[in-house]
């Protein structure tokens, strides 16, 4: 977003450019760092980048980002469409540094007030938090970026032993000359199996045990027909659907990103589990249509039970750590809102409207422009929180502000005073 407003105001009539501010409660840019496993891969194209789909001609593209490291040659030849997942954080890193002056880090947001002028909200009064104390930021728009949240599986809390996989690489730097003999990774997606090749290969004496409820893991459909589904146009069709298409697009599609992994890294680690198996030194084991339904965290261990969901027979097992691949839930968009938050409307079902330009549908009482990105499964398809959409999104995020600001500006030109004092549009 702060890239495609500083873009914009690169080339904008005085009148047209934007100021805006970026608040982020991480005291520097990070994506995913607990994740940042040296030989993992991005599940999407580098194309897919900060800009590229909505600006092929940008200067914070990944091609720049290669050509500014003496890179883009060495890739080209490479002739790979998916980075490695560490590479691309460091093109975000560099990305987010060419916007630095835009954005507040370690600053948390801690709420958001009305300002009403005649009934209506004219402003949003933001309140930000850092260590210099609270200080409050006026707005006419709001943009709501809050990400995901990581989910644990009912009753379980994350400890010294427990973790959830987004903290595993920090974690595991913790166990630095310890010689942990077990591990238990849960889930069945992507980071699941990134866990358990990682530490294989980490810990070479210890085993790791694979739970899942499934008979394996599922590969994920990345087929070029399935893979129209994280297309722009996608979106427009997905948010015009009736709600009964919509959820049979989300079944249809949902193994393109949801609990799947790819299909080499199955490969990898069934080869790796049979060779064991031939040399009787089994240290992959998968305790497949079984779940975890007990975690008993001591100081020196974790007592694990692990029930399966056939027999209902119940396997103990002491670990070293247990790690809770379980994916992640979206935050509460409005959270933050207080009570600005009334003034948001929701669909039967109870979930906040979004319009297509995702803005918060409102009352008439609020004139301020509230965006999601994120939070918007259920109105925009599986693209709400994913990179696949990322530019285009920010892009049209954009383009309705422009329009919204058009538009007020027109209303205000067309406003006449006549003789009786009153206001007539």
């Amino acid at each position: 977003m702060a890239i495609a407003l500083s873009e914009h105001n690169a080339q904008a009539a005085r009148h047209e450019v934007i100021t805006a501010r970026f608040f982020e409660q991480q005291p520097s840019f990070g994506w995913h760092r607990g994740m940042l496993i040296d030989d993992a891969t991005m599940q999407v194209s580098f194309l897919k980048d900060l800009v590229t789909l909505r600006n092929p001609a940008s200067d914070f593209s990944f091609l720049c980002y290669l050509k500014s490291k003496g890179r883009l040659i060495d890739f080209i030849n490479h002739k790979n469409l998916f980075p490695l997942r560490v590479e691309f954080h460091d093109y975000f890193e560099w990305a987010a540094a060419k916007v630095d002056g835009m954005v507040s880090y370690g600053h948390e947001v801690v709420g958001v007030a009305p300002v009403v002028r005649d009934g209506t909200v004219e402003y949003l009064e933001v309140t930000v938090r850092s260590g210099e104390g609270l200080v409050v930021h006026r707005a006419r728009n709001l943009v709501i970026g809050t990400g995901l949240r990581p989910l644990m599986p009912e009753g379980v809390e994350r400890g010294d032993r427990v973790w959830h996989n987004s903290e595993l690489l920090a974690k595991v730097d913790e166990l630095e000359g310890a010689s942990p003999s077990r591990f238990i990774v849960v889930g069945a997606g992507q980071s699941a199996a990134e866990n358990v090749a990682y530490l294989h290969r980490r810990f070479p004496e210890a085993e790791i045990c694979a739970v899942f409820s499934r008979y394996g893991y599922s590969p994920a459909d990345d087929s070029s027909f399935a893979n129209r589904i994280f297309d722009p146009g996608a979106v427009d069709e997905y948010f015009a659907a009736p709600e009964n298409v919509k959820r049979r697009l989300m079944d249809y599609h949902g193994n393109t990103n949801y609990s799947v992994v790819d299909i080499d890294l199955i490969d990898d680690l069934y080869r790796q589990m049979y060779q064991e198996k031939v040399l009787g030194n089994e240290r992959l084991r998968f305790l497949n249509v079984s779940r975890l339904t007990d975690v008993k965290e001591t100081p020196d261990k974790v007592r694990a039970t692990v029930t399966s969901l056939v027999t209902g027979d119940e396997t103990p097992l002491d670990a070293d750590v247990v790690v809770l691949a379980t994916g992640y839930s979206p935050a509460d968009p409005l959270g933050l809102l207080g009570e600005v938050a009334d003034h948001c409307l929701r669909d039967d079902e109870g979930r906040v409207r979004v319009e297509r330009d995702y803005r918060i549908a409102t009352d008439l009482d609020l004139r301020c422009g509230i965006y999601l990105q994120g939070g918007t499964e259920h109105t925009h398809g599986i693209t709400s929180s994913l990179l696949s959409n990322t530019s285009i999104r920010v892009g049209e995020i954009l383009d309705s502000l422009l329009d919204r600001g058009r538009k007020s500006a027109s209303d205000e030109a067309r406003t006449v005073v006549d003789g009786t004092g009153s206001t007539a549009r």
